[in-house]
């Protein structure tokens, strides 16, 4: 284990030090020169990247940060070891709230206009917090999704947004695929909770978080309550975020998802998102399609790329 974070470190150093071509940020919506942001980081047992994840928000350009550092429990001292970083406040509740809940908790002290929520491994590129500001802060947007790559090799998409079916099964959209096919900014069916951005204005009319999703699911939900209100949720390919991804670290992670795709399903958010009669503002068609039109990023093709970049882990390993 102490072997794989030595290496994947090191690719996240590599991958941040290359050079990148400058982006023009889209003119559309609010000034976002220096924004004020809060990125909310949950740890909850071992955390070997999580002062790597918080160090590079911490030295993130063009924005006004602070870090809210939410402890469900860390027991590897992680968390004691960032909290003396400028910039860095730590939020004890005590126990293990959840993702949704702790996530809830750091957004409750937050001071910055827009909230930030990233993994505990996930890595952002200097500019990542810069890019998605520019893309939230519009007026016509609820979530600002980022590029996810994979840690083993960040040219690889974790995620170029995730996907929803109308049986409620959500999974990563473009998993194990070039990052290059993905190039445009577009709208996505869901964001995803490993790196994302809302106004607080937005966040606060959604009441947050569902906290009885405990964890998985609740971005799903977010993003769907997002369409329901006329806010479009948008995938920003210039925000950059290395992830450490684990499918199956919790170990309670399929009763969740089972239980919680069941919850969306039956919730009026989920109704809305594929009833438009029910939204205030109807989601385009192009996304309501996204819940039953069989694509090439469907679930299955999605696991066999799961297998096979677990299997490059292992045999690394």
């Amino acid at each position: 284990m102490w072997r794989s974070s030595i290496v994947l470190s090191a690719c996240a150093g590599w991958w941040l030090s290359m050079p990148r071509p400058t982006r023009r940020s889209s003119p559309v919506g609010a000034d976002v020169r220096d924004p004020r942001v809060t990125a909310v980081v949950l740890a909850y047992g071992a955390e070997p990247l999580l002062e790597a994840a918080v160090q590079a928000l911490v030295a993130s350009g063009d924005v006004d940060l602070e870090v809210i550092v939410v402890d469900n429990g860390c027991t590897d001292g992680a968390v004691d070891r960032i909290e003396l970083l400028p910039g860095v406040r730590v939020e004890r509740p005590g126990r293990n709230l959840g993702f949704a809940a702790g996530c809830n908790q750091g957004a409750a002290t937050a001071r910055g206009d827009l909230l930030a929520f990233f993994n505990a491994d996930a890595v952002a590129a200097p500019d990542g917090l810069c890019q998605l500001a520019a893309v939230a802060s519009r007026r016509n947007v609820g979530i600002a999704s980022a590029s996810l790559r994979l840690a083993d090799d960040p040219t690889l998409l974790n995620s170029a947004g995730n996907k929803v079916h109308f049986l409620g099964f959500s999974w990563c959209g473009g998993f194990g695929r070039p990052a290059t096919e993905f190039p445009e900014e577009r709208d996505i069916m869901a964001a995803t909770g490993a790196a994302m951005m809302l106004r607080r204005e937005v966040w606060e009319e959604l009441g947050g978080f569902e906290p009885r999703y405990f964890a998985y699911h609740e971005d799903t939900d977010l993003s769907l309550r997002c369409w329901q209100r006329g806010l479009r949720v948008v995938f920003v390919p210039g925000a950059e975020v290395v992830h450490r991804y684990e499918f199956g670290r919790n170990p309670a992670k399929m009763y969740l998802v089972e239980r919680n795709r069941l919850i969306t399903v039956l919730t009026t958010s989920y109704l809305a998102a594929i009833r438009p009669n029910m939204s205030r503002t109807p989601p385009p068609l192009s996304i309501r399609l996204q819940l039953v039109r069989p694509r090439s990023d469907s679930w299955r093709s999605e696991s066999a790329r799961r297998a096979a970049v677990d299997a490059r882990r292992k045999a690394r390993d």
